[in-house]
């Protein structure tokens, strides 16, 4: 994880040059790894969101690339390893299934002291673009940031300004990458199940609910 912190979430730099068309996905007729390609509706009465102009792939201190229809696996760190209140950490969680069939589809979320791993695949708008990696990240680190010191009475950075994303390999499932970051906190030793620890999202438990 790249040790850049962020201050007021402002808008991620994008320092290639050129804008670059998003990378396309499957071609027509191959298997996707993923079921997230139809665009899901607005409620009735509501406006579905836009998607803003998403590159195939830019750099900051780490490299970043977007594939269409992939899913991602994304770990962001708080600001200086700061260890989270306990009393935020489901609000770190909301933020993260905020958008969730809209921007993003979520399969997981875990909450660990001081970073967070979150396994999720981008939408597409009602005009077919994809929501950008960058934009969704933006997103939540912003709103939970400035979420996260109104509840504490604080100001400053909350998290890294950069995250670690990898596109998930053809022979990876969702579920089972979800599973996995889901038994960190016991490989960390801070609870004896992954039903013991509080602080996680999955979308077949938790996302029934």
């Amino acid at each position: 994880m790249c040790a850049q912190d962020d201050g007021a979430q402002a808008p991620l730099p994008e320092q290639n040059t050129g804008a670059q068309a998003l990378l396309p996905g499957p071609a027509h007729g191959q298997e996707c790894p993923c079921s997230s390609h139809a665009r899901v509706p607005a409620s009735a009465g509501q406006r579905s969101p836009l998607a803003k102009l998403a590159r195939g792939a830019y750099r900051r201190n780490l490299p970043h690339l977007q594939v269409a229809d992939k899913t991602f696996f994304v770990t962001f760190a708080t600001h200086g390893r700061w260890q989270l209140p306990e009393k935020v950490r489901r609000t770190v969680i909301e933020h993260c299934v905020h958008d969730n069939g809209v921007r993003l589809l979520v399969h997981g979320v875990v909450v660990m002291p001081d970073h967070v791993h979150m396994i999720f695949t981008p939408l597409r708008d009602d005009n077919g673009n994809v929501f950008g990696l960058a934009e969704i990240m933006r997103g939540i680190k912003g709103a939970s940031a400035r979420h996260i010191n109104r509840l504490l009475g604080r100001s400053g950075k909350v998290w890294q300004q950069e995250y670690f994303d990898r596109i998930l390999r053809s022979n990876e499932s969702a579920r089972s990458k979800v599973e996995y970051i889901c038994d960190n906190p016991v490989r960390k030793g801070l609870v004896q199940g992954v039903d013991d620890y509080p602080w996680l999202w999955r979308e077949w438990v938790e996302g029934r609910e």
